[in-house]
């Protein structure tokens, strides 16, 4: 009996100090992993994002850069910390695609993490530099299919939205494209505007600044409909290719096994982020918005993520 009460009571101990832990959480700052590489638009995202989490939680909301395999490298890096709710990981649909991608992965993708909630859907735009010689995107297909024939396309690496993005337009169009594999768009994007590359296929929160300072030049954007930021800026589906449409929805996860309360705590704080002024207007000028309340929770999250998966998986395996 005795025995049998001081089990009890050590678990009730062990119990009451797990809440109390989670009650007080969090008590130190909280790391947010980027898998790319800063200044691309993941991380424009992140320290939007991490700036107004940090206001509501009342700690400081770090962003730490890794990049390498279009994302894999770093999100496996989440996926074995521990899960306290103090390292996350904020990346876009391409973590729904490393399963596919990378058969020798250490961890399983869809497993390895718990979902706290969907950020923003962010449109992306097909984009060339600026000396570029086709005026448009009618000219631009006619010219890759001509004396533009392996133009260089710029990614952030094998399973990166640019790289999807990429490899969907050349077997959409049947062009001939050399990809050119980076360690994220950012550096990829300081490549464009400086020549050393002809294409690239990205997010408007990287593409809408040098749209606007002319520094590269827009030829289409991958969403059924014109984007309110750029509505002189037509569509791939209305130029031909009708069935193309891609989107870059970023979203936050924790490795798998933290406590719930936690979930729900950072979820909350997802949610009040995302309706903070300051970060709506960045978000409209990079041309997108908040999701809403009921996106940003790990419920949502988990139906669209594992969704996601089935759908890049069957794409994927069908490409080879």
């Amino acid at each position: 009996m005795k025995r049998l009460f001081a089990t009890a009571f050590a678990m009730a101990l062990a119990a009451s100090t797990a809440a109390l832990a989670q009650d007080a959480y969090p008590s130190k700052p909280v790391t947010i992993l980027v898998p790319a590489a800063a200044g691309g638009p993941s991380d424009t995202v992140a320290r939007l994002v991490a700036e107004a989490m940090g206001a509501d939680l009342g700690q400081q909301v770090l962003i730490e850069n890794v990049g390498g395999a279009g994302g894999s490298l770093g999100a496996g890096q989440v996926a074995k910390a521990e899960p306290d709710g103090y390292s996350l990981l904020l990346y876009h649909v391409g973590v729904s695609t490393f399963g596919a991608l990378y058969p020798d992965l250490t961890y399983n993708p869809g497993e390895a993490f718990d979902s706290v909630g969907l950020v923003t859907d962010v449109p992306m735009t097909l984009v060339g530099r600026k000396d570029l010689e086709p005026a448009d995107v009618g000219s631009l297909m006619t010219w890759l299919k001509g004396e533009g024939a392996g133009a260089t396309f710029g990614t952030a690496g094998t399973g990166a939205v640019s790289d999807l993005c990429g490899r969907l337009l050349i077997e959409a169009t049947g062009i001939e494209l050399t990809v050119v594999p980076y360690k994220g768009t950012g550096p990829a994007m300081t490549d464009l505007v400086g020549g050393q590359i002809d294409l690239m296929c990205d997010q408007t929160t990287n593409t809408a600044g040098q749209i606007e300072g002319q520094q590269i030049k827009p030829y289409a954007v991958t969403t059924k409909e014109p984007i309110s930021i750029f509505p002189q800026i037509p569509t791939l589906a209305s130029s031909g290719l009708a069935d193309f449409e891609i989107t870059a929805w970023h979203a936050i996860w924790a490795p798998k096994g933290t406590p719930e309360p936690i979930r729900l705590r950072l979820s909350a704080a997802l949610q009040k982020a995302l309706k903070d002024p300051k970060l709506i207007e960045r978000f409209a000028n990079l041309g997108t918005v908040p999701v809403t309340d009921e996106m940003a929770t790990p419920a949502a999250m988990d139906e669209r993520f594992q969704s996601e998966i089935v759908r890049w998986g069957k794409l994927l395996a069908a490409k080879n």
